[in-house]
């Protein structure tokens, strides 16, 4: 089996280390790189591919959000778990809003961050459930068309108004200057976050909660 490529970004390095350790005991998951700051984050995922980033919110030059706007827009294949300190849901509710495929406080076990990483690498979302208490972000437990409407980065809406206006995959990589298999994510994403699992389902989606006028 193909290893689950890691990159741990934090700015404590004692805290890095102990993450390392705790992932390297997780079989087909190897650790590829650690960066103590947000620049250094994203010249590392240029230079090494990962496929998952375990982010910290608080981070010097270029915070744990400033470097998941970045992976998101450039880089849709890669999965991120925001690792952080803050269990407030709104720091949770905004990292799923820009992004985020899961969020984990720092608190949780050894466990749960296993089971975090296999569910987000197989194309699901993982929310610490202490957290998910507490935010209207655990999908289908009172969430709102518009709700998870929220959720979706600013690439991804603009994704499923392409769609919606009836714009082809090649269309929509040409006018966002992105590759076609870089749509195709986005939209295979856009589907997992909304539970819904077809082009015709996300036009509809998009003209009731008014991404699209319908003359």
């Amino acid at each position: 089996m193909t290893p689950i490529r890691v990159l741990i970004a934090d700015d404590h390095a004692l805290v890095r280390a102990g993450i390392r350790a705790l992932v390297e005991r997780i079989d087909a998951v190897v650790v590829v790189g650690e960066a103590g700051k947000g620049s250094e984050a994203l010249d590392l995922v240029r230079q090494l591919s990962p496929d998952l980033i375990l982010l910290d919110i608080t981070m010097p030059d270029g915070n744990g959000f400033e470097v998941l706007d970045q992976v998101t827009k450039l880089y849709p294949e890669i999965r991120v778990i925001v690792l952080t300190v803050h269990e407030a849901g709104e720091y949770a509710i905004r990292a799923v809003r820009e992004g985020a495929a899961g969020y984990l406080p720092k608190s949780a076990a050894s466990t749960e961050l296993e089971e975090a990483i296999r569910t987000v690498v197989s194309g699901k979302r993982y929310i610490s459930p202490e957290t998910a208490q507490n935010t209207i972000i655990e999908q289908g437990r009172g969430a709102t068309k518009r709700d998870l409407l929220a959720t979706l980065s600013p690439r991804q809406r603009e994704v499923l108004r392409l769609i919606a206006e009836g714009r082809t995959t090649k269309q929509i990589a040409q006018e966002l200057e992105i590759s076609v298999k870089t749509v195709e994510t986005h939209r295979a994403q856009l589907m997992e976050r909304l539970g819904i699992h077809d082009v015709a389902g996300l036009v509809r989606y998009a003209i009731i909660v008014g991404l699209i006028e319908v003359e």
